[in-house]
């Protein structure tokens, strides 16, 4: 029973770790897809690279399901230790996936505004600008509440209980609990206007949260959560 309780774990534990590097994966590539319409420098360009840009949609898309993932994956180790953190995790974890849906959006939303415009040149350039500016705020707006406020948050509960349990190595757990503090900080620097949207300040405190998830990652892949921490958690909690 215990070996195959273990084995349970073990693939749980494997299926995690893809989805985190998924995440971290479909994230990269789906803001790169994004340039011509974050850089916006013609009418056009939503028309020109429409299909670029239903390409990065559906990377973010599938980082939305991998993010899910992650929440479901993790939850039932996190009650073991706290269930409301564990329902905090996948609560926050949701919202981060809310505002990327939105952003989503606002992306397909301004292609088909630059499509309207290249069909209909007569439109006036001054609303059509306007409009643009709108949509391209919104999605600046949903990266710095989702991935960067939100994620803060839902990767320093995780990282906290991780590092609480021990089901993952201590130095591990407590990079992540950095690498959030420091996210989210960035995010309330955004909100309040002293760093710039995506700023070489957003990316340098950014880059330890994305480095921790990857690092994780690897490690509930190649190791797995610590099992014996886990029996004693399930011990703790009156878990057979």
């Amino acid at each position: 029973m215990n070996k195959l309780i273990h084995k349970r774990d073990r693939k749980k534990a494997v299926i995690t770790g893809i989805f985190f590097i998924t995440a971290t994966l479909t994230a990269i590539i789906g803001f790169k897809l994004y340039d011509p319409l974050l850089e916006f420098s013609t009418p056009g360009a939503g028309a020109e690279h429409a299909g670029q840009i239903a390409l990065g949609a559906l990377f973010e898309l599938v980082l939305c399901c991998a993010n899910i993932g992650t929440a479901v994956m993790l939850y039932p180790f996190l009650r073991r230790y706290n269930e409301s953190m564990g329902l905090a995790y996948v609560v926050f974890r949701l919202l981060e996936v809310v505002f990327i849906m939105v952003g989503i959006l606002s992306m397909l939303a301004l292609v088909s505004l630059s499509v309207a415009y290249v069909n209909h040149p007569g439109q006036d350039m001054n609303d059509f600008m306007m409009l643009a500016g709108t949509l391209t705020s919104i999605h600046e707006w949903t990266f710095i509440l989702g991935p960067h406020f939100m994620l803060g948050i839902n990767t320093f509960v995780y990282s906290y209980v991780l590092c609480r349990t021990e089901i993952v190595p201590v130095k591990i757990a407590l990079t992540g609990m950095i690498g959030a503090v420091l996210i989210f900080a960035a995010a309330v620097m955004e909100v309040f206007g002293l760093f710039s949207y995506f700023s070489i300040q957003t990316v340098f405190m950014a880059l330890p949260v994305a480095v921790y998830e990857m690092v994780l990652a690897v490690w509930l892949i190649r190791r797995g959560f610590n099992q014996e921490a886990l029996e004693k958690r399930k011990r703790t909690a009156g878990i057979c």
